[in-house]
């Protein structure tokens, strides 16, 4: 895989309820940019506050009434494994949040599979890996993500890719099981890093003075396999959508004002 990613860039807003609405109009604008072309749009979602608010806030935004969602295609970069109707999955908070109420095809909604459907953690990744390999990319089986959406755990993680432990590292696949998660539950799916850095824009979106400093870590350079949001890069746009409380770590030069 040729590694020519975009420079990361870091965005700031004052606090978490204007930092989503900000992610979320500029999410809007973008695939409103790929459907008036007549092209398919492939997002991938994530979990957490701040993804669950920014969805929301998608969804309170009036521009979502003139965009042709027949053309725009969910992912998720991870999940938890566990009941379809758990609170924590977050296939649930997103639908919740935004997508139960777009007029978008069921089958345009990729879901990772959930506990107790007949599918073991290693069937579930291996069905997700299939699913992906329906929309080939340039640089592999799995789409090229229009946005892919990440937060940042305050451990510096991505997804379910967790500092120093193998599923980092892998590269052969495009969706592996993870057991012993370090932050509960223990059972969980997470797309590998050459799906996400093949992605043509990654957003990461970041509340809080305790994201701080991961933000500075992935800032700074550190190997991804301590720092995993330090090796989420996309090709044409590697952006940390930020609010203040999280911004006190971070170089001047590196906040961008334009985007």
């Amino acid at each position: 895989m040729v590694e020519a990613w975009a420079e990361k860039r870091v965005v700031i807003t004052t606090d978490s309820t204007t930092l989503a609405e900000s992610v979320a109009a500029r999410f809007l604008s973008r695939v409103a940019k790929r459907v008036d072309a007549g092209k398919l749009a492939h997002v991938s979602l994530t979990g957490g506050v701040m993804g669950a608010a920014v969805l929301a806030a998608a969804a309170r935004n009036r521009r979502i009434e003139r965009i042709d969602w027949s053309l725009v295609h969910f992912w998720w970069s991870d999940e938890r494994f566990v009941p379809s109707a758990d609170p924590e999955r977050n296939e649930k908070q997103a639908r919740e949040a935004l997508l139960d109420s777009l007029d978008v095809p069921s089958a345009n909604i990729h879901a990772l599979a959930a506990s107790g459907e007949g599918l073991d953690l290693d069937a579930a990744a291996a069905a997700y890996a299939e699913e992906l390999g329906r929309y080939p990319g340039p640089d592999g089986p799995w789409p090229s993500f229009d946005v892919c959406f990440l937060g940042v755990g305050s451990d510096a993680h991505i997804a379910s890719l967790f500092p120093d432990r193998h599923e980092i590292q892998i590269t052969d696949r495009s969706v592996v099981p993870v057991r012993d998660s370090p932050k509960p539950p223990p059972d969980r799916l997470t797309m590998t890093r050459p799906v996400i850095n093949g992605s043509k824009r990654v957003w990461m979106v970041l509340s809080g003075e305790d994201k701080a400093s991961a933000l500075g870590l992935a800032l700074a350079g550190a190997s991804y396999e301590s720092v995993p949001a330090a090796g989420a890069k996309g090709r044409k746009r590697t952006v940390f959508f930020v609010d203040e409380a999280a911004a006190s770590k971070v170089p001047p030069e590196l906040i961008d004002q334009e985007y």
